[in-house]
């Protein structure tokens, strides 16, 4: 909440021909129009026009009256430091709470480190059961939903570098340990969005994970969840699925992905 009575009016005009300014995109928008939008006058609409090219939060093209205004790259480079300022565990703690609230399972965000899953933020479900596994601790790509969700959205070439390096280690009878078998896995992980651990890492234990997105398109990180199998029957592992695939992509556009924009693997 901000108080109303500090408020600077001429900033608040600025900051809204700002607005105007971003939804004309590339072609830019006229001195007239935007003065018209914002009911004042054409100096009043070109002082402040003037004051945002000087500190480049603004760009003109063209002269008299055929001149229009764009966004400039200082908002850009704003942008960058933005997103820099927050770590992925920041802006995932208060998904991570929606998706708990929501499920009633851990909830888990995860980055890659080398070629290990590492989670890095977790918001634990309500009960007795806790999955306390220590943050930063390194996780196997291969059997978990985090690490197959990343493996999944990054070229496959990369994906089976990793799966070679790391290897595909037995962890429970359930464990995919064959790299054939797993990279068809990857297909399917793909086709859907997001990825299942079975029982693949720990018996009786079942997570499911979805990528996130950087701004590019790459792989940012991805986030899960995690409940205890028996009470999670097979007819609903779809319906989580789609639930954190939709907090991942809301993640992915606090990044500044596209929306719908993933890094598809490489045949």
């Amino acid at each position: 909440m901000t108080d109303e009575r500090y408020r600077v009016q001429s900033l608040g005009r600025a900051l809204d021909l700002l607005e105007l300014v971003a939804r004309q995109g590339r072609e830019g928008a006229r001195l007239s129009d935007l003065a018209r939008e914002l009911t004042l006058s054409k100096a009043a609409t070109y002082a402040i026009l003037q004051t945002l090219l000087a500190h480049g939060f603004v760009a003109d093209v063209g002269e008299g009256q055929s001149r229009r205004y764009r966004l400039g790259l200082t908002l850009a480079r704003l942008g960058e430091l933005s997103v820099a300022n927050f770590s992925l565990a920041d802006l995932a703690l208060p998904i991570l709470r929606e998706m708990t609230e929501e499920t009633g399972m851990t909830s888990r965000v995860a980055v890659l480190d080398g070629d290990y899953a590492v989670v890095v933020g977790r918001v634990d479900g309500p009960g007795t059961v806790r999955f306390g596994d220590a943050l930063g601790r390194r996780e196997w790509p291969h059997c978990s939903a985090v690490g197959k969700a990343m493996l999944a959205a990054m070229p496959r070439r990369d994906a089976e570098a990793i799966l070679k390096q790391t290897g595909l280690p037995r962890r429970t009878p359930h464990t995919i340990t064959s790299l054939a078998a797993m990279l068809r896995e990857l297909s399917l992980v793909t086709e859907r969005g997001y990825a299942v651990d079975d029982e693949e890492d720990v018996e009786g234990v079942i997570c499911v994970g979805a990528c996130v997105h950087d701004r590019a398109g790459a792989v940012a990180g991805a986030l899960s969840i995690t409940g205890l199998k028996p009470r999670q029957g097979n007819d609903r592992i779809d319906e989580l699925g789609k639930i954190v695939r939709r907090h991942a992509e809301r993640l992915s556009a606090s990044l500044g992905a596209a929306p719908n924009r993933t890094l598809r693997a490489a045949g």
